[in-house]
């Protein structure tokens, strides 16, 4: 069960972090000693591991919890016999913010069960456990083995926590090959800065890599097929049921680990959708290849109450872990025979969004180079976010069926995202740090690099038009028009909903801000033809609404105003 935001982030987060203890102590692998205590993950590590003498003359790496993957970097090109990697599980990482269990069993069974597969290829492993820091942590492996290698850290948490051992020669930071773009590519789009905009990107990418080109032309004659990607879906074609996944004696005593040493924080753990192996990974991408992709194009932005994800193929989390590499599933999509929407809709997310948002938050320091002074507030956006986020009862259907999902799952599509929580936050006027931290505890697949361009920069507008044209915001009109969620809610979303005034204060609140931008031209003109008696009704809902959700209680159409 969700608990609420003060116990999340708040100060009692900080006092109940002593009790976070991860079960397992220290390993050194190639060299772990056998006895009947040990756990199933040491056991099987022990068995899998080299012999210890083979060790003394490895070159040491250093794996992220992000990087998991033997198909790029050293792991890639050096002899397995002759490498080392060292992989870290330190409670300083869920003290920083609650994540969800599910997010936490996957970090943790994933980086086992790496480690067990490269043991298994001859790679020597050194497994460390404890409370510090990442940067404290490996400071202590330097001294015994000396100076590590490691691929460029794709957090900007983890590459600040590096930063003085990296700068003291500790560390020795190599180009993360897990990227399909450069920086300079990202240069020569934007050379004088912002704005940035992703199709003068995507159209630049498409064309340096000649996916889905032809004789220099996108093939089908356009770019984007996005217009067409907009279909509500009604029950045909089926959506697709994720498949069961393997659960092993590494996923079962993680599971107890979360559940014993985690459990003030929020979310379920579910064990047998828990991608964790490589086998995990690749069952699947087979599934999201064969039963997801052909539908997904046309009912890309479609949201549903039978079904959480539609035809998405829920691979981001794998992406973002290093289970599965972007150019591996751009070239999976490209050789099967998919609709053309399909597969530019799915080249556009993983080629032209996923690669753009990382180098906008690299280049900025995660947008601090942008406000030194705090972070991008645009809209100056002050609330806390309401106790409907973390599993209270609103009363809004589409906002507690999706909130319950995350809960449930630790997973919702990008529209979810963008057109519920994030266009309902920012119609409350919800601070959006606040927000950004939120996704960042509650999906399996939100690294620092994702959340805060998604949230900051898109989802809530705190970074003005330097990154999108203008607010994702709507009222109930687009909710009922792409989804079933209406029809659940007390309220009618063409008369009692309150999200339609909300909407409208939202363009009242903010029209000077807003004036002059072109895509706002026909709402504002809206706006004005809008009689003063609606607007003050526009006015008094949309204070009675933030009202209630902040107090936490049930909003009713017969209490509005």
């Amino acid at each position: 069960m969700p608990v609420p935001f003060d116990v999340v982030l708040g100060e009692t987060c900080e006092r109940r972090a002593a009790a976070f203890r991860i079960a397992d102590a220290r390993i050194e692998s190639e060299g772990a000693r056998r006895s009947p205590d040990l756990s199933a993950f040491r056991r099987r590590l022990a068995a899998a591991s080299p012999p210890r003498t083979s060790g003394s003359d490895r070159r040491w790496l250093f794996v992220p919890y992000d990087q998991l993957t033997d198909a790029v970097g050293p792991l890639a090109t050096e002899p397995p016999e002759r490498l080392g990697i060292v992989l870290v599980e330190t409670t300083w990482k869920p003290r920083q913010r609650a994540y969800h269990k599910q997010k936490l069993a996957m970090v943790l069974a994933s980086l086992r069960h790496f480690a067990l597969e490269q043991a298994a290829r001859g790679v020597a492993i050194d497994h460390r456990v404890g409370e510090q820091s990442y940067g404290a942590l490996l400071r202590e492996v330097v001294r015994e083995r000396g100076p590590l290698r490691m691929m460029k850290a794709a957090e900007y948490e983890l590459r600040t926590d590096l930063a003085g051992l990296v700068a003291e020669g500790g560390i020795d930071v190599l180009p993360n090959e897990t990227w399909l773009t450069t920086r300079a590519q990202f240069d020569a789009t934007f050379p004088d800065g912002p704005p940035w905009r992703m199709d003068r990107f995507y159209r630049r990418v498409r064309r340096d890599s000649g996916i889905l080109m032809e004789a220099g032309k996108p093939v089908g004659g356009r770019l984007s097929f996005d217009a067409e990607n907009r279909r509500p879906w009604r029950g045909e074609p089926p959506a697709p049921t994720p498949p069961t996944l393997p659960v092993d004696d590494v996923k079962q005593e993680v599971a107890r680990l979360v559940e014993e040493r985690f459990a003030e924080h929020p979310g379920r753990l579910d064990v047998a959708s828990l991608p964790s192996s490589r086998e995990d990974a690749e069952r699947l991408w087979r599934w999201a290849l064969e039963e997801c992709l052909p539908a997904f194009g046309p009912y890309e932005d479609a949201m549903s109450t039978a079904s959480r994800g539609l035809f998405h193929t829920r691979a981001s989390a794998l992406l973002n872990n290093g289970r599965l590499l972007p150019r591996r599933v751009i070239d999976d999509v490209l050789a099967r025979d998919l609709p053309l929407p399909s597969q530019e809709g799915f080249v556009r997310q993983v080629l032209g969004w996923r690669e753009l948002v990382r180098h906008v938050h690299e280049q900025t320091d995660g947008f601090r180079t942008l406000a030194p002074s705090g972070r991008p507030n645009h809209l100056e956006a002050r609330d806390p976010l309401p106790p409907a986020f973390w599993g209270e009862p609103s009363g809004l259907h589409c906002l507690d069926h999706v909130v319950s999902d995350v809960w449930e799952t630790g997973y919702g599509h990008h529209i979810t995202r963008l057109m519920v929580l994030s266009n309902l936050a920012t119609l409350l006027g919800v601070d959006p740090e606040a927000l950004s931290d939120w996704f960042w505890i509650a999906y399996v697949d939100a690294y620092d690099w994702v959340v805060e361009p998604n949230v900051l920069g898109m989802g809530t507008y705190a970074l003005g038009d330097l990154f999108v044209t203008k607010p994702y915001v709507s009222g109930a009109a687009y909710i009922h028009r792409m989804s079933d969620y209406c029809d659940g809610c007390a309220f009618d979303p063409k008369s009692s909903c309150p999200i339609t005034p909300l909407y409208w204060d939202f363009l009242a609140r903010h029209r000077d801000r807003l004036a002059g931008n072109p895509r706002l031209a026909m709402p504002l003109r809206s706006l004005e033809r809008r009689s003063a008696a609606r607007r003050k009704d526009d006015s008094e809902t949309a204070r009675w609404i933030r009202e209630r959700l902040q107090a936490g209680e049930v909003a009713r159409p017969e209490d509005r105003p």
